[in-house]
């Protein structure tokens, strides 16, 4: 074989893989377009959650830096859309005093969600003797002789988008919702047992995905 030939040859080569190498870029541009304007048609929107209420059992901090406690939330979740679905593949519920976690995590059931459609969930969330940071120890202890105790209830998962027979990636969910607990008089909540009560919040939560 000429070297002319071997160079013809080594030429046809590079064409064919520029050709297989634009084909590609053009079909993942085209897919990426398709998606996009999928995407902005059927205009989805974050599922949008409310804490109803916090029902307190225990919040003890008689000893220095350390807090049992006992919590059961109601946590409802909304989806706003009309044609897309959502899969709740997990949840962790878990509440936070000034950015630290002060309970367990407790996790939800999987499950779907409709278009428009509602769940509503009421799970216990609690912890024994968690160490408090110093800093938040004494914070801590002012709010509680003010009167009042700001606590977050966090959710902490993952979700996908149901469109048609399409199931989109798993997306991380982040909800944060504010809980005000109050202290002093029990008259400030509803009484439901010898040492329960139970705060209606009604809040909405802030909601990242």
């Amino acid at each position: 074989m000429s070297a002319k030939d071997c160079g013809n040859h080594g030429h046809k080569r590079r064409k064919l893989f520029r050709r297989i190498f634009w084909g590609i870029v053009i079909f993942l541009f085209i897919v990426l377009l398709v998606v996009l304007l999928v995407w902005a048609i059927l205009r989805p929107s974050k599922p949008k959650f409310i804490l109803q209420d916090t029902t307190v059992y225990a919040f003890n901090t008689s000893v220095q830096n350390f807090l049992t406690s006992n919590f059961q939330v109601t946590l409802s979740s909304r989806n706003p859309n009309d044609k897309i679905g959502i899969y709740y593949d997990r949840l962790d519920v878990y509440a936070t005093y000034r950015n630290q976690q002060i309970t367990l995590r407790t996790a939800l059931p999987p499950t779907y969600q409709g278009h428009k459609e509602v769940n509503v969930w009421s799970p216990f969330i609690y912890g024994t003797a968690v160490p408090v940071a110093p800093y938040n120890s004494v914070s801590l202890a002012q709010d509680q002789a003010s009167g009042q105790v700001l606590l977050n209830i966090k959710i902490d998962g993952r979700v996908r988008f149901k469109v048609g027979t399409f199931i989109s990636g798993r997306y991380h969910l982040y909800v944060r919702c504010p809980a005000f607990i109050q202290f002093g008089s029990r008259q400030t909540g509803i009484i439901v047992g010898d040492n329960a009560v139970k705060y209606l919040t009604v809040r909405s939560c802030s909601v990242s995905v």
